[in-house]
């Protein structure tokens, strides 16, 4: 089993180092790390180090540092729009999108989404896609962590202006014609991906988009969940460009 990673803020300069906080916490106290274990830090950007454990401390741990590394950033950059669904449906489409590779997660305010992110409610649910990306990028030891987008969402008008600046944005749509897995795929910049909410994306939705862009394409004859469509979608791309 490989070594469990941790966020930390910033990488250590220094030979040595104290984890302490919640990821000390967690190591110490949750996964009872023991002297002479290792483990990997990660700060989120790429910037990784290898450390091993001399001390365990009460949710706390010293490490020795043994090695530094850097990841460099996937390319093309994968970013998913995903239209907020109601109860855990979003947030289990945010770990398992992390987990296959996404960049960017951006939370769309679909006409058709059941849930709605207002004032300090959406405020709250956005900060729990923030804590489940983490969670997943530790999990699935990613040296990269995804951003979520949005304060806390993103309106469609917004959504089309990025699309105008990707190098390719598709819409997961059932109607379509075109197979994502035969599509045409830029080498660099910004892949866009466009999940709909569990209503699905509304004709004037699709229409702003593809004025933008955007080419709606589908994954086969079976109509995915809006917590699967993503990441299968992703599972896709990873394949056909090279990252898995």
């Amino acid at each position: 089993m490989s070594a469990p990673l941790f966020l930390v803020e910033s990488l250590p300069t220094a030979d040595q180092l104290t984890l302490g906080g919640p990821e000390g916490h967690h190591a110490a106290t949750v996964q009872r790390l023991r002297v002479g274990e290792e483990l990997l830090l990660a700060d989120g950007r790429g910037g990784t180090a290898s450390a091993v454990v001399t001390t365990v401390g009460r949710g706390s741990l010293e490490l020795d540092v043994i090695s530094r590394g850097y990841v460099d950033a996937a390319v093309p950059r994968l970013v998913v729009v995903q239209g907020i669904a109601k109860g855990d449906r979003g947030e289990l489409a945010v770990q398992a999108m992390t987990e296959v590779g996404v960049d960017e997660i951006v939370p769309w305010a679909a006409s058709r989404s059941v849930a709605q992110w207002r004032g300090d409610r959406g405020a709250r649910a956005r900060e729990k896609w923030v804590a489940t990306a983490r969670e997943a990028a530790k999990q699935a030891r990613r040296s990269w962590l995804p951003v979520v987008a949005g304060a806390p969402d993103e309106s469609t008008a917004t959504v089309a202006r990025r699309i105008a600046g990707a190098a390719a944005t598709f819409v997961l749509h059932e109607e379509a014609r075109e197979r994502l897995t035969v599509v045409e795929l830029p080498a660099a910049g910004e892949i866009v991906l466009v999940v709909g909410p569990e209503g699905g994306i509304a004709p004037a939705e699709l229409t702003a988009f593809t004025e933008a862009g955007a080419r709606p394409v589908r994954l086969g004859p079976s109509v995915l969940r809006t917590s699967t469509a993503g990441v299968a979608a992703l599972s896709v791309l990873a394949t056909r460009l090279g990252h898995w």
